[in-house]
């Protein structure tokens, strides 16, 4: 289904004045630009065409990279909002980089529509990055934390 939404961002591009498109869904990073490179994992543009998967082979010098983002599965941000690593900021952080978490366990607080929202661990692991700087907004999909399963 996620190729359907890469051929969809290609003809957006195609059709628009827009230079470059750089959008993460579904835990895959999508960089597609008008210019002629392709570069993984870095800022450099990767060019319009076909998507290739991760691990394989471009053999077509235009081609659009998916960037996996390693060290773990990312915990991606269920709504919009502000994010916060703590429930006040007199508090410690719920969570920091090395901290084991437990499922259930609060990994953050979303603040949206004046709504405060846990965001919960949803497997054990370790939690190897923390993506979003405290007080920060964030978007749907937008990775919080990285997390090496247990």
């Amino acid at each position: 289904m996620w190729k359907d939404k890469v051929k969809e961002i290609i003809y957006i591009l195609e059709n628009s004045d827009i230079e470059e498109i750089d959008i993460t869904f579904w835990g895959k990073r999508i960089r597609v630009s008008k210019s002629g490179s392709i570069v993984e994992g870095s800022s450099a543009p990767a060019s319009v065409a076909t998507a290739v998967s991760s691990g394989e082979t471009p053999s077509d010098p235009d081609v659009v990279s998916i960037v996996p983002e390693t060290g773990g599965e990312q915990i991606l941000s269920p709504m919009p909002g502000t994010f916060y690593r703590s429930s006040s900021p007199e508090k410690d952080a719920f969570v920091t980089e090395g901290d084991t978490v437990k499922t259930g366990q609060t990994l953050c607080i979303i603040e949206a529509m004046k709504i405060m929202n846990e965001i919960e661990a949803e497997q054990d692991g370790i939690i190897r990055k923390i993506m979003v700087e405290d007080g920060k907004p964030v978007e749907f999909n937008q990775p919080l934390f990285m997390i090496e399963p247990s």
